[in-house]
């Protein structure tokens, strides 16, 4: 590791009071690898609390194996709600394990944040009690999932949500109240938020990932922007990411207007060599990056988020 790279993980800002892990903020390692925060994959899954009967979820993404899926958990005395999923049904089974050591409520409703099969594939394993919602978007898109006639027998199960939410849905469970938020798009065409404006947490999804680089393949850059700026307006504390380490919040609120700051980069950057007529495929040599190159999975999505800033000049985006 350069020593730029190095540099760029751990903490330079002088933001005070200790994170859930006992570490101040100076010294909170800024990666999403947890092996560079020295974590192996028997310390997950783990729960965090942020308020009174308010947890995350965090366990290891099969899919990128170095980062981690987070699901925000509210138990009220009238259910619980889940926001988000894992992406297989085993890490699904074992986050209802974790809520069924919370309390003994049902799961009433699951949202969908995103419809990506790292946050969906194991949503068959979630119990009969639990009401699927998602946006409209990603409902149509699990409707074709589900009904696509070259459909492989033996294929996961595909749960299509039963309500949508296109804009904001105020749920009010045994006195908690839970807003259903649809701020933009952003990282898909249906990005789901959720806010809790008592305890003022907000979780994310995939609109705000904890030092990855942005994976834009399916995103729309500038409405991103956007969303993202929507939420820093929003009275919230905490800013609680679908992907990367849930850090206390008064890092998760800088790192929040961090990935904002990259996906400003990359537009910036994606313009530049448009207008440049730089061949996209020559695109990401040609960027620059910095700091946001040495984040967690910087080489796998560098090309595609180009790739998608092109689409938007292009006007190829719907």
């Amino acid at each position: 590791m350069s020593g730029r790279a190095a540099a760029s993980l751990v903490v330079a800002v002088a933001l005070a009071g200790p994170s859930q892990s006992g570490l101040s903020a100076q010294d909170v390692i800024r990666t999403a690898d947890f092996n560079v925060r020295g974590l192996t994959s028997t310390d997950f899954p783990r729960v965090k609390q942020l308020a009174d009967h308010v947890y995350t979820f965090e366990q290891i993404d099969p899919t990128k194996r170095t980062v981690t899926v987070n699901n925000l958990i509210v138990v009220t005395t009238d259910g619980v709600l889940v926001a988000e999923g894992q992406g297989t049904v085993d890490n699904t089974k074992k986050l209802v394990a974790e809520i069924a050591k919370l309390t003994p409520q049902p799961i009433r409703y699951v949202v969908v944040g995103s419809e990506h099969g790292d946050h969906t594939g194991g949503n068959s394993a979630f119990p009969d009690t639990a009401t699927f919602m998602a946006s409209p978007y990603s409902k149509a898109t699990f409707e074709r999932q589900a009904g696509a006639p070259n459909r492989r027998a033996n294929a996961r199960p595909v749960v299509v949500p039963t309500e949508t939410v296109s804009d904001k849905r105020v749920l009010t469970l045994g006195g908690t109240e839970i807003d259903v938020l649809m701020l933009g798009r952003a990282h898909t065409g249906g990005d789901l938020e959720v806010y809790l404006p008592r305890e003022k947490i907000l979780f994310m999804s995939e609109v705000f990932s904890n030092r990855i680089f942005p994976s834009m393949a399916n995103g729309y850059p500038s409405e991103w922007v956007a969303t993202l700026r929507k939420a820093e307006a929003m009275d919230a504390a905490w800013y609680v990411p679908a992907h990367g380490f849930v850090d206390s919040a008064a890092v998760l609120k800088e790192e929040a207007r961090n990935f904002r700051l990259a996906l400003e980069r990359i537009i910036a950057e994606g313009r530049r060599l448009h207008d440049a007529k730089t061949p996209i495929e020559n695109a990401s040599a040609s960027a620059v990056l910095e700091p946001y190159d040495a984040w967690t999975r910087a080489g796998n999505n560098a090309f595609g988020a180009l790739q998608r800033v092109y689409m938007e000049l292009d006007g190829q985006l719907k």
